[in-house]
């Protein structure tokens, strides 16, 4: 991680750049913000007290990284407007370099949660597009048991509610020993998001929704299940193969035919499912599966 240090105050700056040095930091020392303009760091310390300087263009510039003023008083101009531009946090003058270095690591720890954030997002969108439903997520009220034929279904609807309301959300796995602790520890405020119920013995189901009475939750049931909270069902024709999951002959058939029908012609996708021509398209008819113009 490089420190990009921004300051006139010669000795201030070499004095920061030491200390941070100490502790295994890179950094660089500027004391104009036209100089500063041409780095590339992790972390800008940015002094606000730069006679006849501008930091504006700095901070809109780097305002992805994190930015923390270096600030010998607080108003208007040394912190509100720095951080409506986007500087992270500030830090007045003199400080202990233990303090700096904890708004550093906090911050860092920040950003990294929400490239990680980010990552999974792509990566489930990734996962379940394939996955076809036209029920519209707003539909969802709480609580609610959703019977399906299909978890990534269910997977699909509860992520796309949870990412387009900001919904905390919290994955519960019943097949998990720990179910009962993560279920104690989670926040009121999350939305909790239940499967693998069929993994339950009677008494502990029972548990269960005796536990989920005060609490906004989805339950995701892939068996018939007897409750007394609203229940919906929502199935798809569109199951993607699971290699947890025994297909039938015919399902699996099916799912060749939907996944790769608009990869190969028919010529070579009959060939590599050891069957006819005359036999695929038979079965185009029987599941429905004629290819789209």
């Amino acid at each position: 991680m490089k420190i990009i240090i921004v300051e006139n105050e010669l000795y201030l700056a070499q004095s920061i750049a030491s200390k941070l040095g100490e502790t295994g930091l890179e950094t660089e020392t500027y004391s104009s913000i036209k100089e500063a303009m041409k780095s590339n760091g992790d972390v800008y310390l940015l002094s606000t007290n730069l006679p006849g300087q501008n930091t504006a263009p700095l901070i809109s510039k780097f305002k992805d990284k994190i930015i923390i003023l270096m600030v010998t008083y607080i108003n208007n101009d040394t912190v509100s407007e720095p951080l409506k531009l986007g500087a992270k946090d500030y830090i007045v003058k003199p400080f202990m370099i233990e303090e700096l270095l904890r708004k550093i690591e906090h911050y860092q720890e920040y950003q990294n949660l929400k490239k990680h954030t980010i990552l999974y997002q792509e990566y489930m969108k990734n996962l379940l597009q394939d996955i076809e439903t036209d029920f519209n997520p707003s539909k969802i009220t709480f609580p609610l048991v959703i019977q399906t034929n299909y978890q990534r279904l269910i997977d699909k609807v509860v992520f796309e509610y949870a990412q387009i309301n900001n919904k905390l959300l919290t994955f519960i796995p019943l097949g998990e020993k720990s179910w009962r602790e993560k279920m104690a520890n989670c926040s009121t405020n999350s939305l909790l998001y239940i499967t693998e119920i069929h993994t339950l013995k009677k008494t502990d189901r029972e548990q269960l929704l005796i536990l989920l009475e005060s609490r906004d939750f989805i339950l995701c049931s892939t068996t018939e299940l007897e409750t007394d909270f609203p229940t919906m069902t929502l199935n798809t024709d569109s199951k993607l193969y699971d290699q947890n999951e025994i297909l039938t002959i015919d399902d699996y058939v099916k799912f060749i035919v939907n996944s790769f029908q608009y990869r190969f012609p028919d010529t070579e996708l009959s060939k590599k499912l050891g069957i006819s021509r005359k036999s695929l398209w038979e079965k185009r008819k029987k599941y429905g599966l004629f290819k789209k113009k």
